[in-house]
């Protein structure tokens, strides 16, 4: 049986004597929140202490990159991790001192005893504010001023006024963090409990316009009279819906919502599952609506164009954010096809054939996009919203079993390729691939009822047309 982190705590204490417990760690034990990832400020060496404390946990020890001297150790099942820190400045009250937060000024004695507060941040905690130690924080340290808002979400702290006004003066200087951090933080706000709060606090501080100015681009873009918002207060209430949906799932999700909310659980990329990917969906579905908006001559505005261009940008954003490769694609397609369940209701009510096509074309984000389009719907309150959110809930409700059985068994043609390419005497090429196709959604809308007919099929396309050349 592997060492707990009480265990690995108390190993280090007997390792280093003079070792705190510091920094958000202790924050959140004093708050009463869980955690598994604790910070120690030891005044020994942090490399001699991680290894033996690695030894004697069995777990693995490696040096932080940027750490200044830090390390990690993580035990084998990563249910927990402490970083060793060497003590700054040359005594726990100078380390203290450079630290951002008066609720991470806060140390303690690994050994045990009384809290070290020079700066009074146990009575911030218990007034549940965020406030500076100094000024200088968030200057040595741009990225805080982000942090900062992620704190303020994830706690549902206030922030005091003189450190707003410090934060939001070296906001510009965040132009010049490293992407990986930034997107380390914006990931957290985005996939709190409060997210819309903390993107708005990021508004408030002048941070938007810096790590995320397409966003700030959607302030007052005003939309057609069938939205009651403009495009940003839009995007945060599509954010809203989503959020709620993965709290409710069964409200809104029909009958298939649990298997939904289930396949929606998955990790997807960068330790985000689909639900919080989604939110990034949320926030960059509608991103290119500013340099897609028109107006009519009649007065009617349009934004024609604004998904496919939207996922070039949502693209954009996470590559230059450095998300995964995987996650940019997956939120630009996101982008890409959240338009499509709403030009469907008007088919109602659909074939088998569109049905296919629907989820060909959005494959392989077929559910999520399905649950994407319910959040816009939800926010969407202009003329006759209504009505109109009843049938786009009901071909949802449709769409998102059959998007479920997709995924679980991807349909595929009734015959195999090299049998079609015998049966027919033709060298396999683009025909005839296009032609297996014809045979998979012909199978998926049941027109076909034996392989034998697929043949058949396969045979009068191929009389009608040509597949390259003969063999």
């Amino acid at each position: 049986m592997s060492a707990s982190a009480s265990d690995a705590l108390e190993a280090l204490s007997a390792i280093e004597q003079r070792a705190w417990l510091v920094g958000g760690a202790l924050r959140d034990r004093l708050l009463n929140r869980p955690t598994t990832d604790y910070d120690v400020a030891i005044a020994g060496d942090p490399r001699g202490a991680a290894r033996e404390l690695a030894r004697r946990t069995s777990s693995h020890p490696f040096e932080l990159s940027e750490g200044f001297g830090a390390w990690r150790v993580v035990s084998r099942e990563r249910s927990w991790q402490v970083d060793l820190l060497p003590v700054a400045g040359g005594s726990i009250e100078a380390d203290l001192a450079r630290r951002d937060l008066t609720l991470n000024a806060i140390a303690q004695p690994l050994s045990g005893g009384e809290l070290i507060d020079p700066f009074g941040g146990r009575r911030d905690l218990e007034d549940r504010r965020l406030r500076m130690v100094s000024a200088e924080a968030f200057t040595e340290d741009p990225l805080r001023s982000l942090r900062l808002a992620r704190l303020a979400c994830e706690l549902d702290f206030s922030v005091e006024p003189q450190t707003a006004a410090a934060a939001r003066s070296s906001a510009p200087e965040l132009a010049a963090v490293a992407p990986e951090r930034v997107f380390a933080e914006l990931k957290r706000i985005v996939g709190a409990e409060r997210a819309v709060d903390g993107l708005r606090l990021m508004d408030e501080l002048s941070i938007t316009p810096v790590v995320l100015p397409e966003l700030s681009a959607l302030h007052g873009v005003e939309q057609s009279h069938f939205h009651h918002l403009d495009v940003h207060d839009h995007t945060l209430a599509v954010l809203a819906e989503a959020i709620q949906l993965e709290r409710d799932p069964e409200r809104f999700l029909g009958a298939h919502w649990e298997a939904a909310s289930e396949f929606m659980s998955a990790p997807l990329a960068n330790e985000l599952t689909r639900w919080q990917a989604l939110r990034f969906g949320a926030v960059l579905h509608d991103i290119a609506k500013p340099q897609t908006r028109q107006v009519t001559a009649e007065g009617r505005v349009t934004f024609m164009g604004h998904d496919a261009a939207g996922g070039q940008t949502a693209n954009a954003v996470l590559t230059r954010l450095r998300a995964s490769e995987r996650l940019g694609e997956h939120v630009a397609a996101l982008a890409r096809y959240h338009l499509r369940l709403g030009f469907l209701v008007h088919e109602m009510p659909l074939s088998r054939r569109s049905i296919y096509r629907y989820l060909r074309e959005c494959d392989p984000v077929q559910v999520d996009v399905t649950v994407l389009s319910i959040a816009d719907r939800l926010a969407t309150r202009g003329a006759r919203s209504t009505e109109a959110i009843a049938k786009h809930l009901e071909l949802a409700d449709e769409l998102l079993g059959e998007a479920l059985k997709w995924v679980a068994d991807p349909p595929r043609p009734p015959v195999r390729g090299d049998e079609l390419a015998r049966a027919l005497g033709v060298v396999p090429g683009p025909e005839l691939g296009r032609i297996l196709a014809e045979l998979e959604e012909a199978s998926f809308a049941n027109e076909l009822g034996s392989s034998e007919e697929a043949l058949e099929r396969a045979r009068q396309l191929f009389r009608d047309g040509s597949i390259g050349s003969r063999r």
